[in-house]
């Protein structure tokens, strides 16, 4: 852990309470694979960390201030998503590689953190502008570098100028986030993981360049 960390009240925490304080963001981030956000309480986080709520309140104001921590870091990894997309070539197998590492970088990143991310989802849905800013800064590590891909191949006259890179890169992202979101859904129209990678690939293909992916 960077930088200093502090209590609620404004103290520093010491690497005594600083190892409590991350123990109760870890036990935190394993209920939330478990149970519904809504039902998980401060007095239950306490007891699987081996401290009291009263602990927990020495460094969170509540589960939702515990939970807003655990995001703003899963969206400090999710900028290295741009790393996906930032300077690659979309010309002949370069692109379809590009497609293809894409999807699989973006569903893997989806699958780690899919607890988190479904509270994410569930905080910006109901308006609150804390885990909006979140979602946006993660999708937006994709959205901006796939607006620029689309901008290059605009200005090389591969691509329809008529046609917003924003709302192209913007469309693309947010079909990979709702795949991502649904990807054990999947199975219940009977497509398998292995079948769900070629078909994104295919579809982000032909959306940043217009062509089917070549063999």
């Amino acid at each position: 852990m960077t930088g200093q960390v502090r209590t609620v009240d404004g103290r520093v925490a010491g690497r005594r309470g600083q190892a409590t304080r991350q123990k109760l963001l870890d036990c935190l981030s394993e209920m939330l694979s478990t149970s519904p956000y809504r039902d998980v309480k401060v007095i239950d986080v306490a007891r699987k960390a081996g401290t009291s709520p009263a602990t927990f309140y020495q460094y969170f104001p509540d589960v939702e201030g515990a939970v807003l921590e655990i995001a703003e870091e899963m969206a400090k990894e999710g900028a290295g998503l741009t790393d996906l997309v930032a300077g690659r070539s979309w010309a002949g197998k370069s692109g379809a590689q590009a497609a293809e590492e894409l999807v699989e970088g973006f569903l893997s990143f989806w699958r780690k953190h899919d607890a988190i991310l479904r509270v994410v989802d569930l905080g910006a849905a109901e308006g609150d502008k804390r885990f909006y800013k979140i979602r946006m800064k993660i999708l937006n590590a994709v959205t901006n570098s796939l607006t620029d891909a689309v901008k290059e191949l605009q200005a090389k006259g591969r691509y329809d100028k008529d046609v917003s890179p924003a709302a192209v890169a913007g469309s693309i992202v947010a079909m990979l986030a709702a795949v991502a979101a649904h990807q054990k859904g999947f199975q219940s129209w009977g497509v398998k993981q292995a079948e769900l990678r070629p078909a994104l690939t295919l579809l982000i293909h032909l959306g940043i360049t217009g062509k089917k992916p070549p063999k």
